[in-house]
């Protein structure tokens, strides 16, 4: 074996949700690459939002996506896992993998130690780290001034008007501050590459960069930054964005730029396209004549995945992508 084809690179991944889900199926297939994910603390709705409230834990449900991402039992547990209680009043609605994991957590002690009990139990493949083991909910500030509390009212807005999103922070519960987890600095500090999103901006990448010190954090690392950028725009987050919106939502916060940026090339077909406009979304595109792509690396590929109407990321296409532009050294 080459020297070349032995070496091993650490991998810190940040975001949170189904985008983090689908990255991390994928990486999990690159043997070069050690994994951290990095994950959003903020979900506030259905099973994990209960659990947060009833039983005073940190959320569980992106966590979970996480361990079932790196696992590789992850065909065989996933159904088990995210099914779904129906008879039981106090259990109706949880799913069984977050009850197992508060459960773990409750038993352990911290939400840390019950996160490693389970990825123990599935053989997971790399570490799972929540951004900050303080409780805390996600406020954003619209453009008119108004302020909606909560991941999940962020994500689903009302009505069919809503300004823009201007800001996100987070608010302690029972805490002057909010603390970085102590892991994630380490992880940061050894990263040799750190891959923001796919995800939602303001609900699940940019959640992480708000935590004190995390932007500190990511100025001072020897890491490459790569962004993946979202397929589609969101209404209600990311409304009439344009691509370079995105990056320049992410750098602000940050306080620097990033490095790279992997992108969709391929059009979604005619229906899905429908489909989205009907839910005021449209395809993010890179305006290649736009001064701000001057100067920074971009990457475009087809990344979607083909199965069904939903446009998401495809596992296999991004680790592909991922891996070569780690592999053949296309940041440095």
């Amino acid at each position: 074996m080459s020297s070349e084809s032995a070496k091993r690179f650490n991998i810190v991944t940040i975001g949170g949700g189904s985008g983090q889900f689908a990255l991390l199926s994928g990486l999990r297939q690159v043997p070069e690459f050690d994994l951290t994910a990095v994950v959003s603390m903020v979900d506030s709705g259905g099973s994990t939002g209960r659990l947060r409230d009833e039983m005073g834990i940190l959320p569980p449900g992106d966590i979970l996506k996480c361990i079932l991402a790196l696992s590789p039992h992850q065909e065989v547990v996933r159904q088990l896992l995210l099914k779904r209680f129906k008879v039981d009043r106090r259990l109706k609605g949880h799913n069984a993998g977050n009850m197992l994991l508060t459960m773990l957590s409750r038993y352990t002690g911290s939400f840390s130690s019950g996160v490693s009990a389970l990825a123990e139990i599935l053989d997971v493949h790399g570490k799972i780290l929540p951004v900050t083991m303080d409780r805390a909910t996600l406020v954003a500030e619209l453009t008119d001034g108004t302020r909606v509390f909560g991941e999940s009212a962020i994500d689903m807005p009302r009505g069919t008007q809503r300004e823009k999103i201007r800001d996100v922070y987070l608010v302690p519960h029972h805490s002057d501050a909010i603390s970085i987890f102590p892991p994630v600095m380490e992880a940061i500090n050894k990263a040799d590459f750190i891959i923001l999103g796919p995800g939602d901006l303001f609900t699940s990448i940019i959640p992480n960069l708000v935590v004190p010190r995390m932007p500190e954090a990511l100025r001072n690392t020897r890491a490459s930054l790569l962004y993946v950028l979202n397929i589609m725009t969101k209404y209600g987050e990311t409304h009439n964005f344009k691509a370079r919106d995105f990056v320049a939502a992410l750098e602000e916060n940050m306080k620097r730029p990033i490095d790279g940026i992997l992108f969709n090339d391929r059009p979604p077909s005619p229906e899905q396209m429908a489909l989205y406009r009907a839910q005021k979304a449209e395809w993010v595109i890179i305006e290649e004549r736009d001064f701000f792509w001057r100067g920074r690396r971009r990457f475009g590929a087809d990344l979607i995945e083909t199965d069904g109407t939903v446009v998401r990321h495809d596992s296999t296409k991004l680790a592909t992508q991922v891996r070569r532009i780690v592999m053949e050294g296309l940041l440095q």
